[in-house]
C-alpha cells in the first residue's frame, strides 16, 4: 500500500495537481464527489489511510439520518487527471470505497456489491470479464425549447449528414487521456445517436470505466456547446439507446467459454452460464433496465432485444454469442441500457450466469430464426417469452428472484425497490400529453 501512496504521491506533483476530487456513487448509479485541496502533494497520504467522514444519510439509497456517518477511501489504483478541467492547478480524481466508522465495508455501497459477487468467483479460480457498448444522444434545442436530436445521421453515416464526426473525435481523445482502449466509435441508428465501444477488462474495472465514460463524456459534450443524454428512450419513434454487455469467464489465463471440440465451439459452462441468464432475465430486467423510461425502448419494432431466447449471432434474441471464438468468445447480454448501475448490473448477471453453471441450467437449443417477425402464437408455440413491458412487472419478478435478491444484499434490495416502487407510482399518477389529445373529448 505504501508503494502505491508514494507513486500517487509523485504523479500528483508531476500533473501539477491542486485539487483532488474523491467520486463514488449513489444507488443509481449517478456520480457524487468532494474536492479536496491539496497545499501539497503529499496531504493526499492521510486520505489514502485513513479516508474523510462524510454524511451519508443525504446521499439516495446509503442511509438514515440517525446513522449518517460513513467514510469514503481513494482507491489508489484509480488515480486520473480530468482533461476537461485546466490543465496548470488542474483537477485529479480517485474512485472510492464507501465504509463504516469501524473500517468494515458499508454494504450500501454498489462498488462494494461487486466485489463480493467477484471474490466468490475469484475463489473458484474464475476472472469475469465485461465488455459494455453504451449508447447515447447528443441532442439539442429548437426555437421553442423542444429538446431534439443533433443531426439526421443514422448507423454508419460520415458526415455532412453525420454531425457528431468532430464531437466524436474530441470524446474519443478526451477518453484516452483518461487511459481507455477505445475499440470503435461511430454514428448509431437514431438521429443524433452514437456509439463509442472500448475493450473487455475485468469487471469492476469496467464499472469503474463506465462511470468515468457517461462523465467524461457529459463534460466534454457541455465544453463543445452541446447537451448529451443517456435516456434509454428520449425520442418517440426511433430507436432506443442500449448497453448491450459481452461477457466471459477465465480461468488460469483461458476463456472457459471456448471448446474448439464442440460443433458451435461452445463450452457447456457458455451454455449454463446462458441458461442462468434466460432463467434470471425478468429479474435481472429491473437491474439492468431500471427506469420507467427504459421500458418505453424495450418494445418490438425497434431492434431491442424483448423476447427471452439465446442465438447465435442472432440480434432479434434477448442473448447472443457473436462470431468471434478463441479467448473472444463471449456472450452477449442485449437488455440493459445506460441508465443503469454498472456496478449493481454486473453483480446481478454475474450472478445469474453462476447460478446457471451451479445448477447446469440447460438453456435448451439456439433459436435461429428472426424472433421479431413472430405473432403471439408464433412465440407461444416456441416457449419464447417475453421480459417486463413495465418497471412495474420487473420489480416484482425481482421480488420473487432470491438469486437476484441475494446479489444486491438486503440493504440495496430494500433500498433500490423502496425507491422503484415510488418512482412507478409518480410515474402512473401523472397525466401525458398523449392522453389528453386522444380522451379530452370523451
Amino acid at each position: 500500500m505504501q508503494d502505491k501512496i508514494e507513486k500517487v504521491i509523485r504523479d500528483i506533483e508531476a500533473c501539477d495537481t491542486k485539487f483532488v476530487r474523491l467520486q463514488f456513487v449513489d444507488i443509481h448509479g449517478t456520480p457524487k464527489n468532494m474536492a479536496v485541496p491539496l497545499a501539497k502533494p503529499g496531504d493526499i497520504e492521510d486520505i489514502l489511510k485513513d479516508g474523510l467522514l462524510f454524511d451519508g444519510s443525504s446521499i439516495e439509497g446509503f442511509v438514515d439520518i440517525n446513522e449518517s456517518d460513513l467514510v469514503i477511501k481513494p482507491d489508489p489504483d484509480t488515480f486520473s487527471t480530468l482533461p476537461w478541467r485546466p490543465e496548470e492547478k488542474g483537477v485529479s480524481r480517485f474512485i472510492c470505497d464507501i465504509f463504516w466508522p469501524d473500517g468494515t465495508p458499508f454494504e450500501g455501497d454498489p462498488r462494494h456489491v461487486l466485489k463480493k459477487s467477484l471474490e466468490k468467483v475469484e475463489k473458484l479460480g474464475y476472472e469475469y470479464n465485461v465488455g459494455p457498448e453504451p449508447e447515447f444522444f447528443i441532442i439539442g434545442e429548437d426555437e421553442n425549447g423542444n429538446i431534439i436530436p443533433h443531426d439526421d445521421g443514422v448507423y454508419f453515416d460520415v458526415e455532412p449528414v453525420d454531425q457528431g464526426t468532430d464531437v466524436r473525435r474530441e470524446l474519443v481523445l478526451g477518453l484516452e487521456e483518461l487511459h481507455f482502449d477505445v475499440e470503435v466509435s461511430h454514428h448509431e441508428v437514431g438521429p443524433g445517436q452514437h456509439e463509442i465501444d472500448f475493450k473487455f477488462d475485468n469487471a469492476m474495472k469496467t464499472a469503474d470505466a463506465v462511470i468515468t465514460f457517461k462523465q467524461a463524456i457529459k463534460a466534454i459534450v457541455d465544453n463543445l456547446g452541446y447537451m448529451v443524454t443517456f435516456m434509454p428512450k428520449p425520442f418517440f419513434g426511433v430507436n432506443g439507446s442500449g448497453m448491450h454487455v459481452h461477457q466471459s469467464l477465465f480461468k488460469n489465463g483461458k476463456n472457459i467459454f471456448f471448446d474448439p471440440d464442440t460443433q458451435d465451439q461452445l463450452s457447456q459452462e457458455a451454455r449454463y452460464f446462458i441458461g442462468g441468464l434466460l432463467k434470471h432475465s425478468k429479474a435481472l430486467s429491473a437491474i439492468v433496465a431500471p427506469t420507467v423510461n427504459s421500458y418505453k425502448r424495450l418494445v418490438p419494432g425497434y431492434e431491442a432485444p424483448c423476447y427471452i431466447a439465446y442465438g447465435l449471432q442472432n440480434r432479434s434474441t434477448l442473448v447472443r454469442i457473436p462470431a468471434s471464438r478463441g479467448n473472444g468468445t463471449r456472450v452477449e447480454f442485449r437488455c440493459p441500457d445506460p441508465s443503469c448501475n454498472p456496478y449493481l448490473a454486473f453483480a446481478a448477471m454475474l450472478d445469474a450466469g453462476m447460478d446457471g453453471i451451479n445448477n447446469k441450467v440447460d438453456p435448451g437449443a439456439a433459436t435461429d430464426i428472426d424472433v421479431f417477425k413472430l405473432d403471439a402464437a408464433g412465440l407461444a408455440n416456441k416457449g419464447i417469452e417475453t421480459l417486463p413491458s413495465s418497471l412495474w412487472e420487473a420489480y416484482h419478478a425481482l421480488e420473487n428472484d432470491q438469486i437476484v435478491k441475494s446479489s444486491l444484499g438486503d440493504h440495496v434490495y430494500n433500498q433500490f425497490m423502496d425507491i422503484k416502487k415510488k418512482e412507478w407510482d409518480d410515474y402512473r399518477i401523472q397525466v401525458f400529453p398523449y392522453e389528453v389529445n386522444r380522451y379530452l373529448m370523451i
